[in-house]
């Protein structure tokens, strides 16, 4: 699912950084709301993998089982997951900038004009940017589930964007039992207690099998 276009598209002249941060939104809301409505036309023609599906399978089956994740893309959900924490929101939902009212319309305004709330607040993407905080209920709910869980999974993440890197240690310090699934290693790898370094859409399938499920 690619970022940008391709080398001689209009992206390649920005850094992420200068896309995905608020002050780059106020300075030119039309440019960053031009790129999110592209990579959200890139969301809706790809679909869910075997990973994804193995995971809407598992909560079936265990009713305290509880997803966090930082990706925005909406799969997990598309997939048929529930129980899902997103730390970093997601990319198909927007949100005004005052009042903070939720909008799941993507359609682009005319003339390419940035939607307003009817309190006639800016309309931003709902995801966290960079230099923002995380959602306080979201950190607090994958803590919770976190710090309660018998097995914790950490699957297809380098482990180094914090608060959610530090979630892996954590369960661990708690006694749970840690898998990591990653095609390469990663600062979770020397507290696991198994380390499985193939795609997820491979192995968790495999696991599902295995369970009988």
């Amino acid at each position: 699912m690619p970022t940008f276009r391709g080398d001689k598209g209009l992206w390649k002249k920005f850094r992420p950084e200068e896309l995905a941060d608020f002050d780059a939104f106020i300075r030119n809301p039309e440019l960053v709301w031009e790129w999110y409505q592209y990579r959200r036309k890139l969301i809706l023609d790809v679909k869910p993998n075997p990973g994804h599906f193995s995971l809407a399978e598992l909560e079936k089956h265990y009713s305290q089982f509880t997803l966090i994740t930082q990706n925005v893309d909406g799969l997990h959900q598309t997939a048929g997951s529930k129980n899902i924490v997103e730390l970093h929101g997601n990319i198909l939902r927007n949100r005004c900038i005052e009042c903070n009212k939720i909008y799941t319309e993507m359609v682009l305004p005319e003339q390419n004009r940035v939607p307003r709330c009817r309190c006639g607040g800016l309309i931003r993407p709902d995801v966290v940017w960079f230099g923002e905080m995380l959602p306080a209920e979201a950190v607090e709910r994958a803590n919770r589930a976190t710090k309660t869980c018998d097995l914790f999974f950490s699957v297809g993440t380098s482990a180094v964007v914090y608060p959610a890197a530090a979630l892996p240690g954590m369960a661990k310090q708690q006694g749970a039992f840690v898998i990591e699934i990653n095609l390469e290693p990663t600062p979770v790898s020397g507290i696991a207690d198994v380390v499985i370094h193939e795609k997820s859409g491979v192995i968790l399938p495999m696991i599902l099998q295995k369970l009988g499920l």
